[in-house]
């Protein structure tokens, strides 16, 4: 190809500058502290896949896949031995990266990046046998892809998505997967612009998949896979949709856009607006909860609470609360504000995505970590009564403050008329952000007694001293071997 067709479309609409900023971009163009930063997003990420490797809906869907394929070049975190082929060891990555609520998520366009860019980045380090990459190669790669799924969901009005149904992390990763493996394998504007329409065309989610499905846990591995796969093709120039972020007929905005209550229904230039200079990854935050990210103030709220008064809630007196009212903006409100069915068992998932067990959790565990969501704590006879008397509500006052998303307003009510409130405007781990040291502190914390101190003290060393790896290979093998389940099941 010549250099005149290397470039893409239309070099200043949205997606021809998008291309042309992924491409240019390099190592050196990135702050320190962006890259320093990344590296403990990185090993966050780790270690919710080893975390979710062997839950048993990761072990389900591992079994269909290694049925579904042939032996592969790429690892399987967790898995030993066993390898898949570049798409299908994205996927199943993907599926351990958000297979128990803990990973991270962007706090103003829903998206949860480490579940989208590691597994794509990792399949792609080994697709290849010739191809070597370092760190170096793999931060940038990764630091370009924590860029682009947010402004893309910024384009939709960001928690918009998850009000109208749409799974939003599911909508924008495609974008941000093609847009980071693009980096990392050197793909051309033209190429990058192939590859980012490709992605969006397979883009979608729905997120009815909450409501107890353990398709939810895969919905961000379509994502990495399609973006991936999107890439690839692109690699060898099969060309995609062009101006795909702007095109009015079948464009990713005008259509992922319709049945927004927004005006405009969506804003174009969020996608290259201070591209390089204002950093997303500022924005990406760590979950310090085992709960869908809206749920986080809620948790928080009644913790806030027992902390104030102890007496009122010892576990003898529970009993004796009679309601608990929570109010929320309108996307945490559809996502987790459903009631859920007295006669029917809740599975894992759906207790996660739950305002009703999340505050029943905490009031009777005083945490909502991993344990919670075992066989003998889901669905236990206090909890599901608990849970009758949350009731979740929508506050529209708290919409109209602007980007609030995660305020939760609680009121608790005991049987002598006692009262209690509080409001919680974002959770730990929004506000403030968790440090570096606490997402040290939770990796360690959460791979404690499922692989040995020696493997976990040289994953951390390599993870953190990512920018001298020599070929990222080294660290990929570091993730395969074993792990165990951390749960009762």
């Amino acid at each position: 190809m010549s250099s005149t067709t290397n470039q893409p479309s239309n070099p200043s609409g949205q997606t021809g500058q998008l291309a042309n900023w992924i491409h240019s971009t390099k190592i050196s163009d990135i702050p320190p502290e962006v890259l320093e930063r990344a590296k403990y997003l990185i090993l966050d990420g780790i270690a919710c896949s080893f975390v979710a490797a062997h839950l048993p809906w990761s072990e389900i869907a591992a079994k269909a896949i290694f049925k579904m394929d042939p032996q592969g070049q790429c690892t399987v975190i967790g898995w030993g031995d066993r390898k898949l082929p570049p798409l299908s060891a994205a996927l199943l990555n993907s599926t351990f990266g958000q297979g128990f609520e803990l990973d991270d998520y962007h706090s103003r366009a829903p998206l949860h990046s480490n579940s989208l860019l590691l597994p794509a980045l990792f399949a792609a380090s080994e697709a290849e046998e010739g191809d070597k990459f370092s760190g170096l190669d793999f931060l940038k790669a990764y630091v370009v892809g924590c860029e682009v799924g947010p402004r893309v969901g910024l384009a939709l009005h960001g928690g918009d998505l998850l009000s109208r149904g749409w799974h939003s992390g599911a909508v924008q990763g495609p974008s941000a997967t093609a847009a980071a493996v693009s980096s990392y394998l050197g793909l051309n504007p033209q190429q990058i612009e192939w590859a980012l329409g490709t992605a969006c065309t397979q883009a979608g989610g729905l997120m009815s998949a909450q409501f107890g499905s353990m398709a939810k846990r895969m919905q961000h591995g379509f994502g990495s896979r399609n973006g991936l796969f999107a890439t690839l093709l692109a690699r060898e120039n099969y060309t995609g949709i062009e101006e795909v972020y702007e095109r009015p007929y079948g464009g990713f905005l005008s259509m992922f856009s319709e049945g927004a209550s927004k005006s405009p229904k969506s804003l174009p230039d969020e996608i290259s607006s201070e591209l390089g200079t204002r950093w997303e990854i500022h924005n990406i935050r760590v979950k310090l909860h085992a709960a869908m990210a809206a749920l986080h103030s809620t948790i928080d709220a009644v913790e806030n609470l027992q902390k104030a008064h102890p007496s009122l809630f010892e576990t003898k007196n529970l009993s004796n609360i009679t309601s608990v009212t929570t109010k929320h903006a309108k996307a945490a409100y559809e996502h987790g504000g459903w009631i859920a069915p007295k006669d029917k068992p809740l599975t894992s998932t759906a207790a996660q995505m739950s305002i009703q067990n999340a505050a029943a959790s905490q009031l009777y565990d005083r945490e909502v970590l991993m344990s919670q969501f075992g066989a003998s704590k889901l669905n236990r006879p206090e909890i599901r009564a608990m849970m009758e008397k949350v009731h979740p509500k929508h506050d529209a006052s708290i919409d109209a403050q602007g980007d609030a998303l995660f305020t939760t307003k609680i009121s608790i009510k005991f049987a002598d008329g006692t009262e209690v409130k509080e409001e919680v405007k974002a959770p730990k781990g929004i506000s403030p952000p968790a440090s570096n040291e606490d997402i040290v502190e939770k990796w360690r914390g959460l791979v404690r007694g499922i692989l040995d101190e020696g493997r976990r003290e040289e994953i951390e060393k390599t993870v953190l001293g990512l920018e001298g790896v020599g070929d990222v290979r080294e660290l990929i093998k570091l993730l395969a071997g074993e792990v165990k389940c951390p749960i009762d099941v």
